[in-house]
């Protein structure tokens, strides 16, 4: 089921902005807090204030009022003679009468006393009423004012909390093709919204670097494909402006096509490989061993090697993994036709494969010109080649690219590094199958 969508007038009255919600509802909480805090308190209050005083407390007043109004002074003997201040009796006293109060005094005792109680009752419910109307009264308007306090102070702590939000947004709508190099790089306490802008900047650098290279390997593709198909129309063109073509002028402009399209061919099967191992995902995965593989690849290119002189050292251990064979063959025939191109001849090619603290490895060192340190990390970008250093330009520039992203889209590790005699060492590390004391 689907939730029903807000009237329209509802969603024309909610609020759009951010901050404004978060200002109702820091005041919105505001006011319900308060309102349970200011109803438990007058609860409290009221239940402590008693409708009636208590009982003992009347009785000890109206026990006093009575002893005062109904207590008469008894009258002094006939014939008292008064000596400075005593009262001497001329006569012996008679004995002693307790003095009965009457019976309308006894009537009026009582009214006083229902009169005092009435009275009592209705002051401590006056007081009682008069206490809890002015405690609800202050309350609400304390209520009220603290209310329109609290959503101005959510207003300014919202812009204040939603001010990294605003510098990403502002960031983003710069952001561009063209504009890329732009980073918010937030300071401040590393918090949620630190976190957010430190992974704005991180994307935007990644996107930055994709765009960078997206360009670079256009415009090397372009290149690399123009270059056979301008030899194929120089080939075709010359040929066909002589007047007077001969069977072996058109078998050699034959043999120049076929080597361009051989070389286009190449280079458009490179880059398909390269999108594909690019994508991360593998389009099968079976086990794989590179000891197998590695042979294989020398066998194909033997005759290579042998036109060069090129002296092999190889040791070829089990080196178990899984993958994608096809990938993974390609990568090491990409290592080891790189080891047989750029040697020199009468070099020397060392391959190695083994296992080694739960990976597989593959390692390919050959001879060669001398190759600066700071050049060796470019080798593996798309369409690099050395030959502005070194003069040698066979190739397409792709076969050390394609062969780390086919490591990197199997979970590998490729590292490289020049030799001071000249040539390259390259390490393949692979995760080994079933991983483990048994296997590595």
């Amino acid at each position: 089921m689907t939730a029903r969508p807000l009237p329209r007038w509802l969603r024309r009255c909610w609020p759009q902005k951010v901050r404004t919600r978060l200002t109702l509802l820091y005041a919105a909480l505001f006011l319900a807090g308060g309102s349970a805090l200011l109803g438990l308190t007058y609860g409290l209050v009221a239940s402590s204030l008693p409708v009636n005083p208590k009982p003992s407390a009347i009785a000890v007043m109206t026990r006093a009022s009575f002893i005062k109004l109904c207590k008469q002074p008894r009258p002094p003997p006939a014939g008292a003679v008064k000596i400075g201040t005593t009262k001497v009796p001329e006569h012996r006293p008679e004995p002693k009468r307790v003095a009965k109060v009457p019976n309308s005094l006894q009537a009026r005792c009582k009214e006083a006393y229902s009169a005092y109680a009435a009275g009592a009752s209705a002051g401590s419910t006056s007081q009682r009423q008069q206490a809890l109307h002015n405690l609800l009264l202050f309350s609400l308007a304390g209520l009220g004012v603290m209310t329109v306090a609290s959503g101005g102070a959510g207003w300014l702590v919202s812009g204040r909390v939603l001010r990294p939000v605003r510098a990403i947004t502002e960031t983003a709508r710069r952001a561009s093709e063209q504009h890329l190099g732009e980073r918010i790089a937030l300071s401040g306490a590393r918090d949620e919204l630190r976190e957010l802008a430190d992974t704005f900047d991180d994307m935007l650098e990644r996107l930055d670097q994709a765009f960078a290279a997206q360009r670079r390997f256009v415009a090397d593709a372009s290149h690399e494909l123009r270059t056979p198909l301008t030899v194929m129309r120089t080939a075709i063109d010359v040929t066909l402006a002589k007047p007077a073509r001969t069977p072996e002028q058109l078998d050699a402009m034959a043999v120049r096509v076929r080597g361009s399209i051989d070389r286009a061919d190449a280079t458009i099967d490179a880059l398909l490989t390269l999108a594909i191992s690019d994508q991360g995902r593998l389009p099968s995965s079976e086990p794989f061993d590179l000891a197998t593989a590695a042979e294989d690849a020398l066998d194909v290119a033997a005759a290579e090697i042998g036109r060069l002189g090129l002296r092999v050292d190889s040791s070829l251990d089990p080196a178990e993994t899984t993958g994608d064979p096809h990938l993974l063959d390609r990568m090491i025939s990409n290592l080891i036709d790189n080891a047989v191109r750029h040697n020199t001849p009468g070099g020397w090619i060392t391959l190695n494969t083994g296992r080694d603290s739960g990976s597989a490895f593959l390692q390919v060192a050959n001879a060669g010109q001398v190759i600066p340190p700071d050049l060796v990390a470019t080798l593996f970008e798309p369409f690099r080649r050395v030959e502005a250093r070194t003069g040698t330009r066979d190739g397409v520039g792709l076969g050390l690219s394609i062969a780390r992203s086919i490591a990197s889209a199997h979970g590998a590790t490729v590292t490289a590094r020049s030799q001071s005699q000249g040539g390259l060492h390259i390490r393949v590390e692979l995760p080994c199958r079933d991983a483990g004391p048994a296997h590595c």
